[in-house]
């Protein structure tokens, strides 16, 4: 596959631009999908939408399209159709070579800038062959525990293997493992009372949490384990009230599975001490959102990467990572998957960004991947 032409890059900038105007928090995907399955139907592409809007607590399902290849083989491109949440206006412009929001919010380079790209590959392959059959999956709810992807049948694809292109870091890293991850939940329930009149009829919710709080491990805890604490939120808005509610959310997550089982015991442990040294009740839910996983780097997915990434003028970098994706998911239920970077900067903050080299190069490197895996044994 030839490299993108001038005309192709100005369309893929221009479909990003486009996408990222969209809002796409998750639970709210609809449009974003409707735009990206009526751009696959304009190709000719069939566009099957799957019933995980209900397990993923989405607006819609996973989309799902195929494009048949030269040869036998079949490779799957994934991409999210989510972000996080969005509190403001999304207006693209180029500053300084890159992308960014012109407003205080996020831009939607995660997961937008692959969403692009898999469509103008899909554009090329529509109009001039590809090498292998491409599956082109676009998932929902990524930002929610990848319960799109938890809630696609892999069984449906066609491929032997697949690629995300989903982790904020340059062009040309090769993720070969990510962690395991538990979510944890915690409402505490005291007793209200008058702080100023009766404060010793109280049990303060906040206090609670606040004595779990900081008892928890935090932070780094080894080079392969991390722990925080996201949100908390109790009491009412005046301050002459001892809280009667409150509840914290945080997460640990390691690539070592047993690790993480110990990090997540010590916070349960922090949490039921704390509602006990405060005398509240609480009510606490830990859920193992996903598993982790490691690649073979001899393995041909991985190969085939980094000779696509070699052609393109990269030198291929194994890491590992902290942060997970959908192939998370899709590794758990039994379909092999590479994550390879997308070169987006800041992802989940005002000041997310993607370059146009970034946007381009990952461009070039999908049109290559479909060489490289056609080559593979």
């Amino acid at each position: 596959m030839r490299r993108a032409s001038e005309a192709e890059k100005g369309r893929l900038g221009q479909t990003f631009a486009e996408l990222c105007h969209i809002p796409s928090p998750f639970g709210h995907e609809r449009a974003h999908a409707d735009r990206v399955a009526a751009e696959l139907r304009r190709m000719g592409l069939e566009v099957g939408e799957d019933d995980a809007a209900g397990p993923a607590g989405a607006e819609c399902g996973n989309l799902l399209a195929r494009l048949n290849g030269r040869g036998e083989r079949s490779i799957l491109l994934c991409a999210h159709l989510d972000t996080v949440e969005v509190s403001g206006e999304i207006e693209p412009v180029i500053v300084d070579g890159g992308w960014e929001n012109e407003h205080d919010t996020i831009l939607g380079a995660d997961n937008k800038a692959a969403v692009a790209v898999l469509l103008e590959v899909a554009r090329r392959a529509s109009i001039e062959g590809s090498p292998v059959g491409i599956e082109l999956l676009f998932t929902v709810a990524e930002e929610n525990g990848l319960r799109g992807a938890k809630a696609f049948d892999v069984s449906k694809l066609r491929s032997q293997w697949g690629y995300v292109f989903d982790h904020a870091s340059p062009v040309g890293e090769v993720i070969v493992a990510s962690p395991t991850y538990y979510r944890l939940s915690a409402d505490f329930h005291g007793r209200a009372a008058h702080a100023g009149i009766r404060p010793e009829d109280g049990r303060s919710a906040i206090v609670a949490a606040a004595h779990a709080i900081a008892a928890m491990p935090h932070g780094r805890i080894d080079d392969r384990t991390t722990a925080n604490v996201g949100s908390i939120h109790g009491g009412v808005a005046s301050t002459n009230v001892v809280a009667e509610r409150c509840r914290i959310m945080a997460e640990a997550r390691s690539l070592d599975s047993e690790r993480v089982e110990t990090v997540i015991a010590e916070m349960v442990d922090a949490v039921q001490d704390g509602a006990a040294r405060a005398e509240c009740d609480v009510d606490l839910d830990c859920e193992r959102l996903f598993d982790g996983y490691r690649q073979k780097v001899s393995s041909p997915p991985v190969a085939a990467a980094e000779a696509a990434l070699r052609a393109c003028g990269y030198t291929p970098r194994r890491i590992t990572t902290g942060g997970a994706s959908d192939a998370n998911a899709l590794e758990a239920g039994g379909f092999t998957c590479v994550n390879l970077a997308n070169g987006t900067e800041h992802n989940h903050e005002p000041g997310e960004r993607v370059s146009v080299a970034a946007l381009e190069g990952m461009f070039d490197v999908a049109l290559a991947l479909l060489d490289a895996c056609a080559e593979q044994a």
